[in-house]
């Protein structure tokens, strides 16, 4: 009987242990585990009354580093734009571009529109360099990967100084892989001033907002006006930089965490416990398992000697009577 009680406890220690989800820490990319605080952003936009100024716990943080010219003769600058991207209030735009990212599509692209005051746009696969600048592919500017999302806009998000948003063409859900970053505010591309569905603003840039600026302002082959809207330009290279700007790598950081959860870690109730089956393993415990199950093997019962002789009252049954053993 003690051996038995002893077994029902192992058993139930050992489902406690079991890990309840691992498939879904392990499907956790690793840089959601990278808690960035925003206090170390010093070089963000100028700031209005807008929802988009605060930083808001877990949200993907994105970079760019980046290579460019801010004058026709002067030598190459490189720096880092970081961007925090708004997944509650845009999560069907921000999962595409975590998505074009995680698959390195904008490694090597290029800035194929830039407009001082306005915007710089890039995102464009076919917008890479072929042999020497400013050779490239004939869609470069209209490119993309083919498949499209719906334009998505949330009443907290526009078009404020530094925010990144979805170019597209002609129709509202044509939005691919191509993005844009304003330089100074640009309201007039939030839906409520537009007739045309406006566009669709995702995230903001915290970080770098220098570079944003300097390659705003790099010379191009024309500087069309504000009124043109962020449609694709064409094979008119229209705002197309004289010298290239191009990105080095656009990666996923880190979440923003000005709760400081992330990084200082969580409190003494949510710990793990010092046992438990992430820990220990799928290995750990099988041999956990074995190890006390030896243990608690059962035993006989300890009211009998060796010289015991033990009888037992046995019931046959059968369709017509009940016999019992005398």
């Amino acid at each position: 009987m003690r051996g038995r009680i002893a077994t029902i406890l192992v058993l139930n220690f050992l489902l406690v242990l079991v890990p309840t989800n691992v498939s879904g820490l392990d499907d956790e990319p690793s840089w959601r585990s990278n808690g960035i605080d925003p206090g170390s952003w010093t070089d963000g936009p100028v700031e209005e009354a807008s929802p988009m100024n605060r930083s808001y716990q877990g949200n993907a943080v994105l970079v760019l580093d980046v290579t460019y010219h801010t004058g026709l003769l002067s030598s190459e600058t490189s720096g880092t734009i970081t961007i925090e991207l708004f997944e509650a209030w845009a999560p069907i735009t921000t999962s595409n571009i975590i998505q074009h990212i995680e698959s390195g599509l904008y490694d090597g692209v290029f800035f194929h529109r830039v407009v001082d005051d306005f915007v710089i746009q890039s995102g464009d696969p076919e917008c890479k360099t072929i042999g020497t600048y400013p050779i490239t592919s004939p869609q470069c500017s209209s490119g993309g990967t083919g498949e499209t999302i719906p334009l998505e806009h949330n009443e907290n998000l526009s078009h404020v100084d530094g925010a990144i948003g979805m170019a597209r063409g002609a129709e509202e859900d044509s939005a691919d892989s191509q993005w844009y970053i304003t330089d100074n505010a640009q309201h007039g591309l939030d839906p409520e001033n537009r007739e045309d569905g406006g566009y669709a603003v995702f995230g903001i840039v915290r970080d770098g907002m220098t570079h944003v600026r300097e390659i705003a302002s790099t010379p191009t082959v024309t500087n069309p006006g504000s009124n043109q809207g962020i449609q694709n330009p064409g094979p008119d290279l229209l705002g197309r930089p004289i010298q290239e700007v191009y990105i080095d790598d656009m990666r996923m950081l880190g979440v923003a965490d000005p709760d400081g959860t992330i990084r200082f870690g969580v409190s003494a109730e949510s710990s793990e416990p010092f046992l438990s089956g992430k820990s220990l393993g799928i290995g750990g415990l099988i041999a956990l398992g074995i190890i006390l199950l030896f243990i608690a093997r059962i035993d006989p019962p300890t009211t009998l000697h060796d010289d015991t002789v033990v009888s037992y009252d046995a019931v046959l049954i059968n369709d017509d009577e009940v016999l019992d053993r005398e």
